[in-house]
């Protein structure tokens, strides 16, 4: 792969091209495409046993990949609960639920855990969304929660904005395990690239 010049951030433009793709996917195949998230993390992730090239950004100012991953076990923690009530509850007032903000004592323990430690509170938190998801029937996935401060979302809204975010994060991961000499040494089957790894997710899926 080639190193990248850009100014690593997950905040670049995301293309239509594949925000049509996470909308044109069926809810089973959406479901596995979050699902797989975990198993990219896992593969590009575990083989780096230098705890400290995952603390490395490749430029002043950039996020690390262990910045990454705190990123993404916090959007699930935010995002989670929402699902959890659309799909438990009658057309829930999202307005009414505590915004997910970490306690200082939650803060300060994220601040020592590792980047793998990270991973694994990420990858219980995807496990959970995942099994609610594949629990429910295609008719639910439209199911809506309501608000006055923000949008009304569906959980089918939810689970697109998931992969989008997934999407954000797993892209800017790439580029910095890269230039920050992360895979330096490491097999190339553990170095797929995320557009290699997206190709493995079926447009439709049928269980």
């Amino acid at each position: 792969m080639a190193r990248s010049t850009d100014y690593v951030t997950i905040d670049a433009p995301v293309s239509d091209e594949i925000v049509q793709a996470i909308r044109a996917l069926d809810n089973n195949s959406l479901a596995l495409r979050l699902h797989f998230t975990i198993h990219h993390l896992s593969r590009w992730i575990t083989p780096i046993h230098d705890r400290n090239k995952l603390e490395r950004s490749r430029h002043y100012g950039e996020p690390t990949v262990r910045d990454l991953v705190l990123l993404l076990r916090d959007h699930e923690q935010y995002i989670y609960p929402k699902l959890f009530i659309i799909a438990n509850e009658s057309d829930p007032d999202l307005d009414e639920m505590a915004s997910y903000q970490p306690n200082a004592s939650a803060v300060l323990a994220a601040q020592n855990w590792s980047t793998v430690e990270l991973l694994g509170a990420f990858r219980r938190l995807r496990q959970s969304t995942c099994g609610l998801l594949r629990q429910m029937p295609d008719a639910a996935w439209s199911r809506r929660g309501y608000s006055r401060k923000h949008e009304n979302v569906t959980m089918r809204q939810l689970a697109e904005q998931l992969a989008e975010h997934d999407y954000r994060v797993l892209r800017a991961m790439d580029a910095t395990l890269w230039d920050s000499g992360a895979r330096d040494s490491i097999a190339e089957i553990q170095t797929a690239s995320l557009d290699e790894l997206l190709e493995l997710v079926p447009r439709t899926m049928k269980i």
